[in-house]
């Protein structure tokens, strides 16, 4: 059970969909879902304001954790890029440069300074809030929703074929590259492969040469593997039938009503 738990957890994209696969919202319409995360999305943005970016990024998070069944160390993790992007790039819109003494903060660094000023301090905690929001947004509906509802809702909103195609096939072969790639690190690291830093740097450039050759003939055996199935243009799914209630619209509607309130409070 530890090890079959331990390849889910392997890799970030495999991680989300596990659990969109046994997400507590599973069952619900996978449009409503995509409707829901992309009007949050576009309030979070639009009202443009820090507490409702707080709000939404709190409560979708509990969302997350409680509905979809995330462990909160695992949703925590899976936070971290968007994280580590979001703080380097508030940290540049914070800072400023001068050759003279300016801000509400400074730091000397002798031929010129760092400084801070309040109002992009705030700008910045302003901008980190936002992303935060829509990024819980959109985690909400990648942790409960699986890839093939996704490409049936894009199908039905009349989403070019060759586009919803593309995308199903990249997804898909993600894993392959991402399995392969698990392979041949762990056979690089039992041959001390990563011993330093001189070394690890030859591994990776290794791997990263032969990931692309095994990438192409990996994607020739899976076109032909298509073909010799009556692959011509276009992958079906079969799709369950999944109903609208009427609680989820009161729901989704008394959620976002709840978010323009806490903007107008806010004023």
């Amino acid at each position: 059970m530890e090890g079959h738990k331990h390849r889910h957890h392997s890799h970030g994209v495999q991680t989300m969909d596990f659990y969109a696969f046994q997400s507590g919202l599973r069952e619900w319409n996978g449009g409503f879902k995509v409707l829901m995360a992309l009007l949050v999305l576009i309030l979070c943005i639009a009202l443009n304001d820090i507490w409702v970016s707080l709000t939404v990024m709190i409560t979708v998070g509990m969302v997350n954790v409680i509905g979809n069944k995330v462990p909160l160390r695992q949703y925590l993790e899976l936070l971290k890029v968007p994280i580590a992007f979001l703080v380097l790039g508030c940290i540049a819109i914070a800072f400023g440069v001068s050759a003279k003494p300016m801000g509400d903060y400074r730091i000397s660094l002798h031929w010129c300074y760092l400084y801070l000023t309040k109002a992009d301090i705030r700008r910045a905690a302003e901008l980190f809030l936002k992303a935060m929001g829509a990024v819980s947004a959109m985690y909400f509906l990648a942790l409960s929703t699986p890839a093939s509802e996704l490409i049936g809702v894009l199908r039905k909103a009349h989403i070019p074929k060759i586009i919803v195609e593309l995308m199903n096939m990249i997804y898909r072969f993600i894993f392959i590259l991402t399995d392969v790639q698990g392979r041949m690190k762990r056979a690089a690291v039992s041959r001390l492969g990563y011993a330093d830093f001189r070394t690890s740097c030859n591994s990776f450039g290794k791997i990263a040469a032969n990931l692309f050759i095994i990438s192409l003939k990996k994607a020739d055996a899976y076109y032909d593997a298509m073909i010799s199935r009556g692959y011509e243009g276009e992958i079906c799914f079969l799709e369950e039938e999944k109903k609208v209630k009427g609680i989820q619209l009161a729901g989704m509607t008394g959620y976002l009503a709840a978010l323009v309130l806490v903007w107008y409070i806010g004023q």
